[in-house]
């Protein structure tokens, strides 16, 4: 059976690929990072290091693999003709790019094998993501083509947390990821178009024996999954980074951030804010004793000192963690919706707007330094107009501007 994953970068490699890589699948990344690309080609293998604190690192050799130049569309597209799966952790914006080679190779294998369906996992984080892929392959493959029938669009909710990799560390071996041990793959089971993954079990597809890796969780309600982990884990990890930032600005570590009492009582508080909004939002999916536990989970993961992740990647990014859809606004957006308090949330918004963060070597994150020269002096109702697109004519945006301001 054979993966094609496209994007070979932190989660790509430590999350999807070494899931299917370790249940016996042909795993082939396509990246357009050519130094990434001829080193995995040449080595066939890497390491995935799990990280846990107060434990020995567990590094997995995973392998073999193989790798293609995300450039040469033709080789690609051969691939995805005869690919059992696909799955995608390229980012959003990079989602467009994409689209033409999977397109040009879903026309070989109609050609071939017009009965063959192939789903995509749709592993990016990104809300709309899979309409992203409709409208795009629509477009490409045209009316003829069957594209509800034999492609399905799987969305997922991807939890695992990976952080930036130091230069010494990557010096060492650049081809080696640190992660946490979290392995959960939640996937929308309504879109497959396939054989269903059935978790640990044997399927069959075009006489084929499928083995899925163990980790696979299917739910009926993918959307909740992903408004879970935008506003409760997103959320309270930027609540411990911005947090963390205006009460130590020193501080490098998210795991030194959350032992302070009022970095993790602040990140708690948003969480619990929004988790009663979800229970509003979704009823069928979850009870307040799922996230509940799921919250006392992700605080636990968070003080993984192992991980070394860092207040910088995780409040890095502004223009987008501010936007109107993303973990802060969105999650503001859905309490005032069911008329639900917010002034948690609301605070670490506005902690938000202090965060100036440096990478290891002492560097802003680029886009932000722009936000904090370009935006910020015009004062918050130009952050809210043009960084989080709020609009006072909407009754929730104005619900959320007015409190604020």
């Amino acid at each position: 059976m054979k993966l094609v994953q496209f994007g070979a970068g932190n989660i790509g490699r430590s999350f999807i690929g070494q899931l299917f890589c370790r249940a016996g699948w042909d795993v082939v990344f396509v990246d357009v990072n050519e130094t990434l690309i001829q080193l995995l080609n040449e080595k066939r293998y890497y390491k995935v290091v799990i990280k846990q604190e107060g434990k020995v690192d567990e590094v997995r050799l995973i392998g073999p693999v193989r790798a293609l130049n995300g450039r040469d569309s033709t080789t690609v597209a051969n691939e995805v003709a005869t690919a059992d799966l696909i799955a995608t952790s390229v980012g959003k914006g990079a989602l467009p790019s994409i689209m033409p080679m999977i397109a040009l190779g879903l026309k070989t294998r109609y050609r071939n094998h017009p009965k063959w369906p192939l789903d995509i996992i749709i592993a990016e984080n990104a809300p709309g993501a899979n309409q992203l892929f409709r409208e795009n392959l629509n477009r490409d493959l045209g009316p003829a083509y069957p594209l509800e029938e034999l492609v399905g669009l799987v969305e997922t909710s991807i939890g695992k947390m990976v952080p930036i990799m130091r230069a010494e560390d990557l010096a060492q071996d650049p081809l080696q990821v640190f992660a946490e041990a979290y392995e959960n793959l939640i996937l929308d089971k309504r879109a497959f178009r396939g054989p269903l993954p059935m978790s640990a079990e044997k399927t069959s597809s075009q006489g084929q024996t499928i083995q899925w890796p163990k980790s696979i969780e299917l739910v009926d309600d993918i959307s909740a999954y992903i408004a879970r982990k935008l506003f409760i884990h997103n959320l309270g990890h930027a609540a411990v980074a911005y947090t963390s930032f205006e009460l130590a600005p020193n501080l490098v570590h998210i795991t030194d951030g959350i032992r302070i009492d009022a970095v993790r009582n602040r990140a708690l508080a948003a969480m619990n804010e929004s988790a009663e909004a979800l229970l509003s939002q979704y009823p069928q999916a979850f009870s307040r004793k799922d996230l509940e536990a799921h919250i006392k989970d992700l605080l636990e993961r968070f003080e993984n000192r192992a991980l070394g992740d860092t207040v910088y990647r995780v409040g890095r990014d502004l223009y987008r963690k501010l936007d109107r859809d993303d973990r802060l606004v969105g999650a503001m957006r859905l309490c005032a919706k069911h008329n639900l308090p917010f002034s948690t949330i609301a605070q670490v918004y506005r902690s938000a707007l202090t965060f100036s963060a440096t990478d290891e070597t002492g560097r802003p994150y680029p886009q932000d330094e722009e936000f904090r020269k370009d935006v910020l002096p015009q004062g918050i109702e130009a952050v809210l107009r043009e960084v989080s697109h709020l609009n006072p004519e909407d009754s929730l945006d104005r619900i959320v501007m007015d409190a604020l301001r």
